[in-house]
């Protein structure tokens, strides 16, 4: 040990360490300066950038022994106090720079140096210095970021006051602004806390967890031999499948009817068989989570191995045996069978194309490994925290499994760093609960790496697009057909809807009269798959933009005029064979129409005066509706209080998308007129034992269904407070009159069915989101490399609510569909294992010149006109980028990521012919 004098954050601090410790395990677990994030552990995310001795130092990575006695440390909580902001904190609240907030403090940090360093940075050095430090995000397509430093550097200098930079409502009016979340504050001082900062708040008799993984792909399991793992001192107990109270497995819950699984599958510890790499088949309890890793490395697990099918083909193959015994490894179909057949045309037309696209197996990649912790409460319930987006739905997936009643089972979302869907499932929350029950109640702690994140949690399912297009002599489309694959993994939880997600959006938004697809559901040993943001359209959908292109360009028009022609239009009937709910396609495409024509010019001219770059436009359009499907509910209540407040109680869950500013702007906008103020409004969230069941944050259904469901109840504290003269009662006159304080709203869309699962029609959904996709890329046809230049968006999602989050949202998003594009994937189980292994983009992978303009079309069936956000942009980014690089350099690339070897070989093969 050293004993060390440093000064951290002004003031002299003594310490002693461990040489070899990390600067961020001193600062987060002997200072509790717990804004210090720890991400990635090997330097490649800046969540924990800290300023030592006037440099940006990533933490993670800085050990102990390298640091000089009296460095000046400075971490985010020397920074601002919530009465003294720093600009640069400010900023990062007004831009909306703080999604999920994880990687908040780091970039501020390193921004803080940057101004000092060079106090009027351009753009540019601002990107430069951020891909410098790799300060990465994930949520928020890094555009308002520079704009907040950009902002912060103007107060800096003087030439713009503090006051300027956060949003001050008018007229009491927020909706459609740059009001900054409620949570906003927190995360850009640090105190927001995470899974793995509560961990560090736990009591002293918490246990700590790691686990013992599978390092194969398939095999059966003949035994596990624990007895030199519980000779280390410090380990509580080894937990495996003979510890489940319960049946020990975890329920998809939804499953339909024409499934040929019973959605029993996923273990919580494998017992007889590991179907992937990374199950999970023990747990070790320690005093500590060092001592409980080394412990895990000592369980020795004797394996049978079998085939691994790695992929749908080796799946199919007539001599692979079922992954689960009983079950066909092809599980689940479901047609899209509308208007008449398509055989005849396919035969007469005057134009047809086909095309197979494959999209990735793409991981999430939040910066915040998956956490959580486990207790029995006050009232005898076993209680979870966790990243859950869903924890209603997952209290009933996990606690057969876990052995527990519904009753005795209490799930609370812990504040998230970001998770774009996987949460959607639940990862960690059944091996939390059964860990706490198996180690005599006591509290419990588990926290991933980020291998760990990467290899074990779910990812986005790969998808197999195969697909024909007919269309008459003027460019009608007559019918489409095709035959298309999920590889879902080992687990078939939510493999039934995502095929049905296939049969939802493939030529979603094109009036196509006759359909005849069939979708198939595969199960292989590859990660199991879990929802991703944009859940089915962005697979559907590679491969129907790319087959429009295709058909365009066999025609001899321009790709654009040729989706105009077939967009929906007054008459016309969705995929699912309903009614639009609105018909803003042809007006988007109109707002869009000279811009892709400007860019269109340019891209020509910039080619005659290069061989080595060539660049191109294109253009996509998404679709994805808002809900799960048929008859969607959502509950909430809103309650006065005593001190005039009002408490919004919900169960929406918070990943980043903004569901804090959703609750408080969906109550304000009515209560408004009873004078409340935004700062009068306290949220109650996402806790199942205080917090009715408003569904699952995913789909973009929140914002319609809970946004409703909070609008309901608020309209009903309304009525109760006004009185005859048209003023509102206090809570003093409310009580005097006994007139009730709390108020449920509950809403669904009742005029929504479910698809049929013969013919995939029906109308299930009450509001969809629509986005237009127009990148200029820049293909460098030496190498391969493809960088998108500028994203044009055009976008109707409703009336916007907020838009500082809407916004970032389609910025993150169209970030994302770079990634999914050119870099992003999780195939190679050596490789693809950190931030960086598995592509994940930095600020100078994403453009600067990012613009969005919004058709605001009022839906009748979303609060204030309010349909959602977060799937639409990462619906067709991606296809518009590999429409693009033909555009560009004549080269058809179908399949993603493409990558700048994969695009070189294409050029390659095209100077040969």
């Amino acid at each position: 040990m050293v004993k060390k004098v440093l000064l951290i954050n002004g003031f002299e601090r003594s310490l002693i360490t461990d040489p070899e410790s990390t600067l961020a395990d001193v600062l987060r677990k002997q200072l509790m300066l717990t804004g210090c994030k720890v991400g990635c552990r090997n330097g490649q995310c800046g969540a924990c950038s800290v300023i030592v001795d006037g440099k940006v130092t990533r933490a993670c990575v800085k050990k102990m022994k390298t640091i000089k006695e009296y460095s000046k440390i400075e971490t985010i909580e020397g920074l601002g106090t919530p009465d003294n902001l720093h600009p640069l904190q400010l900023a990062w609240m007004g831009h909306g720079g703080a999604q999920c907030g994880f990687c908040s403090p780091g970039f501020i940090m390193s921004a803080k140096q940057l101004l000092e360093e060079n106090p009027s940075p351009t753009r540019e050095e601002v990107r430069e210095w951020f891909q410098k430090y790799r300060n990465a995000c994930r949520c928020t397509g890094y555009l308002p970021l520079v704009n907040a430093v950009m902002d912060a550097a103007k107060v800096l200098r003087g030439e713009m006051k503090k006051e300027e930079l956060l949003f001050k409502p008018q007229n009491n009016n927020i909706v459609g602004t740059y009001y900054h979340r409620p949570s906003a504050l927190a995360k850009v001082t640090g105190t927001w806390d995470y899974g793995a900062d509560i961990a560090l708040q736990m009591p002293d008799n918490t246990l700590h967890l790691a686990l013992v993984q599978a390092e194969v792909s398939h095999a059966n399991i003949l035994s596990i031999d624990a007895s030199e793992a519980l000779k280390v001192p410090g380990v509580h107990k080894v937990i495996t499948h003979e510890d489940v109270k319960g049946n020990n497995r975890i329920t998809g819950l939804i499953t339909f009817s024409t499934n040929k699984g019973d959605g029993w599958d996923r273990p919580i510890l494998c017992d007889k068989k590991v179907f992937q790499y990374g199950d999970a088949i023990a747990i070790v309890a320690a005093d500590t989570e060092e001592i409980a890793r080394e412990a895990a490395k000592k369980v020795k697990v004797e394996l049978e191995l079998l085939p691994a099918y790695m992929d749908i083909y080796s799946a199919m193959d007539e001599d692979a045996i079922e992954i689960h015994p009983g079950t066909p490894n092809v599980y689940f179909q479901i047609n899209n069978i509308k208007g008449n057949d398509t055989k005849e045309f396919m035969e007469t037309a005057e134009f047809v194309s086909e095309t197979s696209t494959y999209s990735s197996r793409q991981p999430h990649l939040p910066l915040e490994p998956d956490c959580g912790s486990a207790y029995i409460d006050e009232e005898g319930r076993l209680t979870i925290h966790s990243k859950s987006i869903g924890i209603h739905l997952h209290s009933a997936m996990i606690n057969t499994g876990i052995g527990v009643e519904l009753d005795k089972l209490r799930l609370i979302q812990n504040p998230a760093g970001g998770t774009f869907g996987y949460k959607f499932s639940p990862t960690m929350e059944a091996l939390l609960g059964v860990a706490c029950l198996a180690c005599d109640s006591r509290p419990v702690s588990l926290v991933y790496n980020m291998y760990q994140q990467i290899t074990y949690t779910g990812k986005r399912s790969p998808a197999f697009m195969n697909l024909k297009v007919a269309a008459d002599k003027d460019g009608k489309i007559l019918g489409i057909e095709g035959e298309n694959y999920i590889d879902h993994g080992p687990y078939s939880e939510f493999g039934d809807l995502l095929t049905l997600r296939l049969a939802q959006y493939h030529f979603a938004g094109y009036d196509i009269p006759n359909i005849r697809t069939k979708n198939f559901t595969v199960c292989t040993n590859h990660a199991w798959g879990s929802a991703f943001r944009g859940y089915g359209a962005p697979e559907a959908i590679l491969g129907s933009e790319i087959a429009m292109d295709e058909l365009a360009h066999k025609m001899g028009i321009d790709p654009f005029e040729l989706r105009y022609k077939n967009i929906y239009r007054k008459g016309s009937k969705t995929i699912t064979g309903s009614e639009p709910e609105v018909y803003s396609l042809e007006e988007m495409f109109d707002t869009l129409r000279p811009k892709y024509y400007e860019a269109k010019k340019k891209c020509e001219e910039k080619n005659k005066e290069s061989d080595r770059y060539k660049y191109g436009v294109s253009v996509t359009l998404g679709i994805y509706g808002c809900g799960l499907d048929g008859v969607d509910t959502s509950e909430a209540y809103v309650e006065l209080l005593p001190d005039g407040y009002v408490l919004v109680a919900d169960s929406w869950e918070d990943h980043g998308q903004g569901a804090d500013i959703g609750s408080l702007t969906m109550a304000h906008e009515t209560l408004k007129a009873a004078g409340i103020t935004p700062d009068k409004i306290r949220l109650l969230k996402n806790d199942t034992g205080r917090t009715p069941n408003s569904g699952p944050a995913g789909g973009s259904r929140s914002n319609v269904v809970t946004g409703n469901a909070i609008r309901v109840a608020s309209e009903e504290l309304l009525k109760a407070m006004k009185k005859d003269d048209g003023t509102y009662r206090t809570y003093e006159e409310m009580t005097a009159e006994n007139i009730p304080l709390r108020y449920t709203g509950k809403w669904a869309a009742s005029e929504c069915t479910d698809c049929d699962l013969e013919t995939s029609q029906g109308n299930p959904f009450s509001t969809y989101m629509y986005e237009l996709f127009m990148p200029e890329i820049k293909v460098d046809t030496e190498t391969g490399k493809v960088e998108v230049v500028k994203f044009t968006t055009v976008a109707d999602v409703g009336t916007v609510i907020n838009k500082s989050v809407v916004d970032g949202q389609i910025y993150g998003g169209l970030a994302q569909g770079i990634g999914f594009a050119l870099s992003e994937d999780f195939e190679d189980l050596k490789k693809h294992t950190t931030l960086m292994g598995c592509g994940l983009p930095y600020i100078k992978d994403i453009p600067d010149e990012m613009d969005i303009t919004y058709v605001e079309t009022y839906r009748k069936d979303g609060p204030y006109g309010a349909s959602g956000v977060g799937e639409a942009p990462l619906t067709a980014p991606h296809p518009a980028i590999l429409n693009a690089i033909y555009e560009a350099c004549g080269v058809r690339i179908r399949k993603i990521p493409a990558l700048p070897e994969i695009v070189k070989a294409e050029l390659d093969k095209l100077g040969t012919r």
